[in-house]
């Protein structure tokens, strides 16, 4: 009995591990926003172009799902309801500043070239097919 929930416990780790792996892997790609964007998603350094490369073709918060990613990662692999809750309210918290903050400050900046990408590109569920902005 001990030796199959050892079995069980490495396969279980190896798979999480690798979703971990994952996670950082999305969280490095994301930083072709610094670059592609010439700024940080910081309030004080926003950035001065309106970023659709990469992950962001994809979806609008790529960065948000990696860490959502890895906190349930983590919830899952712990069998913790903790972590969990704490996943909850991560994501209701970050919908609301995303709704409230983020994109009225986007549309503000960015007007017409964000209003477009932001009927096309979900905001939390990925899209299948990579957004095409338009060409000017």
């Amino acid at each position: 009995m001990e030796e199959s929930r050892t079995r069980f416990d490495r396969a279980f780790s190896i798979r999480f591990g690798s979703l971990r792996d994952w996670q950082l892997a999305l969280s490095l790609v994301c930083l072709g926003f610094f670059r592609k964007g010439m700024g940080t998603p910081a309030p004080i350094d926003a950035p001065k172009k309106l970023v659709v490369n990469g992950l962001y073709r994809f979806v609008r918060n790529p960065m948000y799902l990696a860490v959502a990613c890895l906190i349930s990662a983590q919830s899952i692999a712990r069998s913790s309801h903790a972590i969990f809750y704490y996943l909850l309210f991560f994501l209701f918290g970050v919908h609301l500043f995303t709704v409230l903050y983020e994109e009225p400050h986007l549309r503000r900046n960015f007007g017409a070239q964000y209003e477009d990408y932001s009927r096309q590109v979900p905001r939390w569920i990925p899209r299948l097919e990579p957004y095409c902005p338009p060409t000017t």
